[in-house]
């Protein structure tokens, strides 16, 4: 019987232990997928954070770094500097690169680093407790903000992608969504054009992916694809921000 369908060779034998229903693991399946079609695994280096992220050192085939929480791309920055014929991709919640790694996030693309970084937005502190991060929507409730996120006290939410966008290093930068099976095919396409635009040299790609977070959400996994979609979606803006000439042409 032929095989139509298997596990990556991107990805490792040791089984995911994410929350039920979190989406992390359909993303590590694309990012793995991506690694195995560009044939790019034995050449990749990942950074990853603290926080549910840093879960991803054990699910990669290729090389991986643990950094700091908010440091990832500084450590990416160095890695790709000093290993310049190296891919390097960092992979990061949130609440690490839109709150402690705002500076990094900012400055890596101001440089146009030549990394690809990697932003799972779910809306909150994912593994500390379902803080409020910068990119809780208004009046969403978390454990630190009960009585719902106040945009006249803390702000509106934060969305870094099109603040990215207008940095002129940042040569690529998609926000996509993982709720889908549609998205999930756009989700994988962002996140190969990435890839590809480190291959090029061109400079900083950044992909944002709307990600579930049912524990702190408090809902059933079901309902926390369809709280994404009613609440997340209408937020943030989404789509390919950016795309390189040299890419859309691959």
């Amino acid at each position: 019987m032929e095989k139509i369908f298997g596990k990556t060779k991107g990805l490792t034998d040791v089984p995911f232990h994410y929350c039920p229903g979190c989406t992390h693991g359909i993303i590590h399946r694309l990012i793995g997928e991506v690694m195995e079609e560009l044939d790019i695994i034995g050449k990749t280096i990942g950074v990853a954070p603290v926080g549910c992220a840093g879960f991803s050192l054990d699910f990669f085939s290729c090389d991986f770094v643990g950094a700091a929480h908010g440091r990832a791309q500084a450590v990416g920055t160095g890695i790709k500097r000093a290993q310049p014929d190296k891919l390097v991709f960092t992979y990061q919640g949130d609440g690490d690169i839109a709150a402690i790694g705002t500076a990094h996030a900012i400055h890596v693309a101001a440089r146009g680093e030549k990394i690809t970084s990697i932003m799972v937005n779910n809306a909150v502190f994912g593994m500390t407790g379902g803080q409020m991060a910068p990119t809780t929507l208004a009046g969403q409730i978390t454990t630190t903000s009960p009585y719902g996120r106040d945009p006249g006290l803390v702000g509106a939410p934060v969305d870094l992608p099109k603040t990215i966008a207008t940095l002129n290093g940042a040569v690529y930068v998609a926000a996509v969504a993982v709720d889908s099976p549609k998205n999930i095919m756009q989700a994988k396409k962002a996140l190969k054009r990435a890839f590809q635009v480190q291959q090029l040299g061109l400079g900083f790609a950044f992909v944002s992916i709307l990600s579930t977070c049912p524990t702190n959400w408090g809902l059933s996994p079901v309902d926390s694809l369809a709280w994404l979609r009613e609440n997340m979606l209408p937020v943030y803006q989404m789509g390919e921000l950016k795309v390189p000439e040299e890419v859309k042409r691959l």
